[in-house]
Order: C-alpha cells, then sequence, then structure tokens
C-alpha cells in the first residue's frame, strides 16, 4: 500500500524540517563512503574501514585488517569515492542554483550546454597541449569553457530584461549541438595517447582518480558548493520574478553574474577530472524540492549532499555491476535522468493543459 506523508490543516503534506533532512542526508552521505570504499575485488567490511580511517588518530581498531586492505582504501578507493563525492555535490547545487535563477525545474548543467562547453575547452587544452597553469590547466580551461557557454545562453535568453525559458532550451541545445562538434574535431585531431582521454571525458568516469586529481578540484568544486547556497536569499527573492527581488534589494543583475560564475566554476572543474556526467543537476534538485519545498535556504545544501552520495553509489555500480569491467558512469546517470526528464516533460506538458 502506498504511503502518504501525514497532512497539515491547510491539507499539504507535511515536510520535513531542514535539520532533520540535513541530518538525515549526512548520515546517509557517510553510510554510502563506507559501503563504497568498502566494495571491490578486495572486501573491506564497515568495522574494518573505520579502523584504518581511524588508525592515524591512534584509535584502537574496531577489527583487524592486513596493510594490503589498507593501502588499498588509501591510494585507490578513497580518493575515487570523495572526487565523487565533490563531483556529485558540484553538479547538483549547480542545477539546483540554475533551477532557481531561471525559474525553470528543467534548467541543467547539461542540457544548457554548460558540460559541453566545459568538455570542449578541455578537448582544445589536451590536443593544443596547453599546461601553462601545470596541473590546474584541464580545470582552468573546463572553467572558461563552461563560464563562456553560460554566459552565452544567459544572453541569449533575455528578451526585454526577462529570461525566455523556450529560448534558454533552445540556445542550450545549439550550444550543445557546436561544442559537441567542436569535439568531434578535436578528436579527429587527436593523437592515440589524447584519444583516450577524450574518450574518457565523453562517457564520464571517475576510474583516473588520485589524490592530486582530488586536490586539483578540490579548491574549485569547493568554492562553488559553499559559495551558492550563500546566495539563497536573493534566490529565494528570484522566485518573484527580476523586478520583484529588485524591489526586495537584491542587485539583481551582480547576484545573476555571480551565481553562473560559481555554476561555471563547479562544472567545469567536475567534468575536467570526471567528463561529461550529465542529469545529477536535474534529478536530485527535482527531488528534494518535492521532499523540502523551494527555500533554497534548505535545497542548495540538500543537493549537495544529495548529488554527492547519488554519484558516488552510481560510481559503485559502475565498478562492480559488470566487474572485473567497468562501466562508464555518464551511461548510468543517463540511464536514469533520461526517463525522468521525459516525466519532467510530461508533467509540465499536463499542468499546461
Amino acid at each position: 500500500m502506498e504511503r502518504r506523508l501525514p497532512l497539515t490543516r491547510r491539507g499539504r503534506a507535511a515536510r520535513p524540517g531542514a535539520a532533520l533532512t540535513l541530518t538525515v542526508l549526512t548520515g546517509l552521505l557517510a553510510g554510502a563512503v563506507i559501503l563504497a570504499v568498502g566494495r571491490g575485488a578486495l572486501p573491506i567490511s564497515p568495522a574494518q574501514v573505520l579502523s584504518i580511517l581511524l588508525a592515524p588518530l591512534g584509535a584502537a581498531p574496531l577489527a583487524p585488517f592486513d596493510e594490503q586492505q589498507a593501502a588499498v582504501l588509501w591510494i585507490i578507493r578513497l580518493p575515487r569515492v570523495l572526487l565523487g563525492a565533490l563531483v556529485g555535490a558540484g553538479l547538483a547545487v549547480a542545477g539546483a542554483a540554475l533551477q532557481g535563477l531561471f525559474r525553470n525545474p528543467l534548467a541543467d548543467p547539461g542540457l544548457m550546454g554548460i558540460t559541453s562547453g566545459a568538455a570542449l575547452a578541455a578537448a582544445l587544452s589536451v590536443v593544443l597541449g596547453l599546461n601553462v597553469l601545470g596541473s590546474y590547466s584541464l580545470p582552468a580551461a573546463a572553467f572558461a569553457g563552461s563560464l563562456i557557454a553560460t554566459a552565452l545562453v544567459s544572453l541569449l535568453a533575455q528578451d526585454r530584461g526577462r529570461v525566455n525559458v523556450t529560448t534558454m532550451l533552445l540556445a542550450g541545445i545549439a550550444i550543445n549541438a557546436l561544442c559537441g562538434a567542436g569535439t568531434g574535431l578535436m578528436t579527429f585531431l587527436a593523437t592515440d595517447e589524447q584519444l583516450r582521454t577524450l574518450t574518457f571525458w565523453n562517457l564520464g568516469s571517475l576510474g583516473g582518480a588520485t589524490w592530486p586529481t582530488v586536490l586539483s578540484a578540490l579548491p574549485l568544486i569547493l568554492l562553488g558548493t559553499v559559495g551558492l547556497p550563500l546566495t539563497a536569499r536573493a534566490l529565494n527573492a528570484l522566485t518573484l520574478g527580476e523586478h520583484g527581488a529588485a524591489h526586495l534589494g537584491v542587485p539583481v543583475t551582480r547576484v545573476k553574474w555571480l551565481i553562473i560564475s560559481l555554476v561555471a566554476l563547479s562544472v567545469g572543474a567536475g567534468v575536467a577530472v570526471a567528463g561529461s556526467i550529465g542529469f545529477i543537476g536535474l534529478v536530485v534538485p527535482h527531488l528534494l524540492r518535492l521532499l523540502t519545498g523551494p527555500n533554497h535556504a534548505t535545497l542548495l545544501p540538500a543537493s549537495a549532499l544529495l548529488g554527492a552520495t547519488l554519484l558516488i553509489l552510481a560510481d559503485l555500480l559502475a565498478r562492480t555491476v559488470a566487474a572485473p569491467a567497468e562501466v562508464p558512469i555518464g551511461i548510468l546517470t543517463a540511464l536514469l535522468g533520461a526517463p525522468f526528464f521525459l516525466y519532467l516533460l510530461r508533467q509540465r506538458r499536463a499542468e499546461g493543459a
């Protein structure tokens, strides 16, 4: 039998409080991390995982473990899981912010061409051999590409000072096609070694995760993930429209460019280290909006937590479902997100009928 949420006096489904929601999501994320670092060709139980993680602090082990298990956890699995958490959090919070900014639940970094813009810039960086900033060259190039794509979509969607949603989606499709063609051209020009790297981006994977990779993406994604929730009040005001938000004292233009820059930062750095992973930014905010409501003060941090959890679990499935082979994670997120996107389109058409 279908279980329903309890109703308030006004007949609305009662929603859990922000503190309870964030606490539950934090617990889910911790559980996903422990599960993911323990599963693989060399199994490590949750008690052994905790023992290995607490060993540097001098804590007594909860269960005996050997050096091979500790090495696998610290060198291979933990950086991969942390990278998945970072990328998932960055994509989800970027999607939630874009949906609030454009006042449309269909807004998503992948659909708006931001992801493909970052991938094209990263492909240009690889094929042309741009390495001015060392290990930060790829994240910086991807950030520049995502920023340009976001700015283009935003400018093209402006209609007399307001965002035209239809134009926004069409502009996103056009930029996706343009960047896809550019990435295809780079693939054609790439050497065999560069081709393997470009294929990795197109399909999306966390298989290249190392501690230097995590540390190169950490500051950029963290800026977006921490910075975007600070714009929650402005995003709440923007639900009234840009004129309504301006009457409430929100510097609309400055806030829009701040959000666009932070979104580009999160998405660009994520694409640079994990490739094109779609639909996390679409699915996660919409699910949470149904659960917690539209208040961005709760929605944005909750999206970061659930996005991190979802991508960790998707990566766990990707590397275990066909072991020893590994399914590209972008395929799994597309299998989950594409039907959900069609459901959203159908729901909006029903609302408009």
